[in-house]
């Protein structure tokens, strides 16, 4: 070898030294930190090199970087890497610009190839995520390199994922944007999932604009197996297109706010269309519209789609592919039902589906029937209660439980408002003599709607999934299989209030919770009490005043059968009728009363008077709650002789007076 080239040759030495040492000293970290280690000793001594140092010490443009550049980089932690099964991209993880988390702007370009972007999101818990992964806030380090330059490294709980191309991709991809992710999505890894049929109707639409957009958007691509009805292409115009798109924000899904709506491209004087995420508790993501001003060709309505492929980043924001189109309603509830079986589509209500079809189908039947149907649906979640696997088996009351969930009537939201104006709405089911009630909490949409039905409260977690011939809408809990004893009813009940309160300071309400014995309470509801304070004024302040609590307990006492089992509505008119008045036994002595149906509703008769039962028949996991219109009460109920009302207090304190008396007369 010439000495030039021996010079050569040791220059070259001397540079590779010096960039192992420049290396070591953010290297280090990523070798030492106990977080990154993979090492299964549990002394921090023994710690082995972790899999992302390894992937740097293989990147001869990684290490460079971290020689001589400032820089920022992030890095996963080992669980991330063991739960990720790809290619890693080292140099996706690195961006030559120091950031600590403040400085983090929206968005930031990465050091590979094309230079793609890395989106930051802040959310509104201060969490920060990178894409898709979040920042472990305690595990961010800053330092300077032997060049001077300031570097940053941040730990994250995911492995940062690009947009992924196929080996034999034909065309160089390196950062597109989303109008060339569509027209090229054929050479992407994409799950196997096809966009013809959507990129098609972009084009035919002239929105080519909108996916090209400069800037950070969310794109919502349906894929070519939501178009197997075959209209339903034709219906994708350009307000449906814009429909999919929500400008100047980047969502991805684990930094997403769930249930918060954002404006969507369609959203303008006379069609307003939102769009929001949120995630089932099996994990799967959904994205939902919510077209509030609908017109001619887009019917109002939420649409759900389901997630199938997440987070791709392109040069203008993120791809979310789902499994059918936004804004369009073209099936009807019974479609929307079976489409639970075919391809796992709308998984959110499969369990909902599996127990109709367990149960024969004939509900499904029943829906079909209905012009106009509404359905309260109960979540997969919602069936786990054991309690209700104690049912499925028994064929005749599952199907009365299913047909409480069925409405014959187009009941969204707005007619639920409607009709709770003044009073908690009650809406017939098509199981018979069985109504549902629902209750409206809070303003727009910060409002929380309840539903009760065979003693059960729901609250409906997504209202007016919309369909040709009316709504769904997903409950929390499986309507007629009580959960909750007679107490936890009244506590928990807005309509029993009053008797929940009357109950409680006289001590009555301690046994309700006796899960030994069978309760069948005739609850008044508070319009029920209200009314009382008009008929008589002084009995009704009395009984809900603590020092009267011994008569307003002797007056519950009177509503409150126990025995060894329950009777419902249709248990007591027909003992009514062979037997005249019904004798049931209380706490004291016993209730006679008399029941008939009229019209479908139930009447008590009791001491002459006529009280209309306005729901029968609530279950409890230790009795029946029926709930009535008046209380069992006369005013002489509070009276005592003489026309004077007594308190306990008053009694304690003649008492004491009498026994000083004797005392007096004994000692003198």
């Amino acid at each position: 070898m010439t000495s030039s080239g021996l010079r050569a040759a040791a220059a070259l030495l001397l540079l590779c030294a010096a960039t192992f040492a420049a290396a070591a000293e953010l290297s280090d970290k990523l070798r030492d930190d106990s977080e990154l280690s993979q090492s299964t000793a549990k002394s921090f001594r023994r710690l082995m090199p972790v899999r992302f140092y390894s992937q740097v010490e293989q990147n001869p443009i990684a290490n460079a970087t971290l020689t001589l550049r400032s820089c920022t980089i992030f890095v996963p932690t080992n669980e991330a890497f063991q739960r990720y099964k790809g290619s890693i991209h080292v140099l996706y993880h690195i961006t030559t610009a120091a950031f600590s988390k403040e400085q983090l702007p929206k968005s930031v370009s990465s050091d590979m190839d094309g230079n793609p972007p890395l989106y930051i999101t802040k959310n509104r818990n201060g969490d920060i995520y990178v894409n898709n992964a979040r920042i472990i806030p305690s595990l961010s380090v800053e330092m300077t390199n032997r060049e001077g330059k300031r570097q940053v490294m941040h730990i994250i709980d995911e492995v940062l994922q690009p947009l992924s191309v196929q080996k034999n991709a034909k065309d160089n991809i390196n950062n597109p944007d989303a109008m060339q992710f569509l027209q090229m999505a054929e050479q992407l890894e994409l799950n196997d999932f096809h966009l013809r049929t959507y990129r098609s109707q972009v084009t035919l639409a002239k929105k080519e604009s909108v996916y090209q957009s400069p800037g950070a958007h969310t794109f919502l691509i349906p894929i070519d197996e939501s178009f197997k009805l075959s209209a339903r292409s034709g219906l994708v115009d350009a307000k449906v297109i814009d429909g999919h798109v929500i400008p100047n924000t980047v969502i991805f899904t684990a930094a997403s706010q769930h249930d918060d709506p954002k404006t969507s491209a369609a959203f303008e004087d006379l069609l307003k269309v939102t769009v929001s995420f949120f995630k089932q508790k099996d994990g799967k993501m959904y994205v939902k519209s919510n077209t509030i001003v609908g017109d001619a060709k887009h019917r109002e309505g939420v649409v759900l789609a389901e997630i199938v492929k997440a987070n791709i980043p392109v040069q203008n924001g993120v791809v979310h592919l789902i499994h059918r189109p936004l804004m369009i309603i073209d099936t009807t509830v019974t479609d929307f039902l079976k489409s639970f079986k075919e391809n796992g589509e709308n998984g959110a209500l499969r369990k909902f589906y599996e127990v109709i079809m367990d149960n024969g189908g004939e509900v499904l039947d029943d829906i079909t029937n209905l012009s106009e149907v509404t359905i309260l649906a109960p979540s997969n979640d919602a069936w786990n209660a054991s309690l209700i696997e104690n049912l499925l088996r028994n064929r005749k009351k599952m199907r009365e439980i299913l047909n409480m969930h069925i409405i014959r009537d187009r009941l969204n939201v707005d007619k639920i408002r409607q009709k709770n104006a003044n009073m908690i709405a009650q809406v017939p089911t098509v199981n018979n003599n069985t109504f549902l009630y629902f209750n409206v909490k809070g303003e727009g949409t910060d409002a929380v709607i309840t539903v009760e039905g065979g003693g059960v409260n729901a609250t409906i977690i997504q209202a007016d999934v919309a369909q040709t011939n009316g709504y769904v809408h997903i409950i929390d809990r499986v309507l007629g299989v009580p959960h909750t004893t007679v107490l936890g009813k009244l506590e928990s009940d807005p309509m029993m209030s009053d008797t929940y309160k009357m109950g409680q300071f006289s001590h009555f309400n301690d046994q309700l919770n006796n899960t030994q014995r069978r309760f069948t309470y005739f609850v008044p509801r508070d319009k029920g009490w209200q009314k009382t304070e008009l008929d008589y004024p002084s009995a009704h302040k009395k009984l809900f005043m603590p020092d009267f609590s011994y008569h307003s307990k002797s007056i519950l006492e009177r509503h409150l059968a126990i025995a060894d089992h329950v009777f419902t509505m249709k248990d007591l008119v027909q003992y009514s009728e062979q037997a005249g008045n019904v004798v049931l036994p209380t706490f004291r002595d016993s209730l006679q009363l008399r029941v008939e149906e009229e019209a479908g509703r139930y009447v008590i008769i009791w001491n002459y008077k006529k009280i209309n039962v306005y729901r029968p028949d609530v279950e409890c996991t230790n009795g029946i709650i029926h709930v009535i219109d008046y209380p069992l009460l006369e005013e002489k109920d509070v009276v005592v002789s003489g026309g004077s009302y007594l308190t306990e207090s008053s009694i304690c304190i003649i008492l004491a007076n009498l026994i000083m008396i004797t005392v007096a007369k004994i000692l003198n």
